[in-house]
C-alpha cells in the first residue's frame, strides 16, 4: 500500500484528498496545513509519495519541495496549483515535482496521476 503526506493549508482540500486516497486503497501517513509542517513530518511520516499545495504560509510548496528533495532525492511530490500558476509549476518541476495537479481537481484525475506514479 502506498503511503501518501497532504500538505495543504485548506482543511477543506486535505478531506477530500483523504477521502479519495483511502477509498483508493491508500494510506494516509501525515497531514500538514503548511510548508514548513510538511517538512517536519515528512522523516518520521516517512511517505511514499507527497501532495503539496504551492501557495501555503510559513513556507510555501516550492520552498518545501525543495527542503523534502534534500532531505530525500528520490521523494515522489505531486504538486497541486491554482489555475494561472504556470511559472510555480515549472519552477516545481525544476526543482524535482513528480507531477501536478490544477485545483480544481476531479477524483479520476487525482486517481489517474497515482496510477503513473505508482
Amino acid at each position: 500500500m502506498k503511503k501518501i503526506m497532504i500538505a495543504d493549508d485548506s482543511l477543506m482540500i486535505r478531506m477530500t484528498l483523504k477521502r479519495i486516497f483511502q477509498q483508493n486503497g491508500y494510506e494516509v501517513v501525515a497531514e500538514a496545513a503548511n510548508g514548513q509542517e510538511a517538512v517536519d513530518k515528512y522523516l518520521s511520516a516517512k511517505p511514499d509519495l507527497v501532495t503539496l499545495d504551492i501557495t501555503m504560509p510559513i513556507l510555501d510548496g516550492i520552498s518545501a519541495l525543495k527542503e523534502i528533495r534534500s532531505l530525500n532525492e528520490d521523494a515522489v511530490v505531486i504538486m497541486i496549483s491554482a489555475l494561472g500558476q504556470e511559472t510555480k509549476i515549472l519552477e516545481a518541476f525544476d526543482n524535482g515535482a513528480s507531477h501536478y495537479i490544477t485545483k480544481p481537481f476531479s477524483e479520476n484525475e487525482i486517481v489517474s496521476r497515482l496510477k503513473l506514479l505508482a
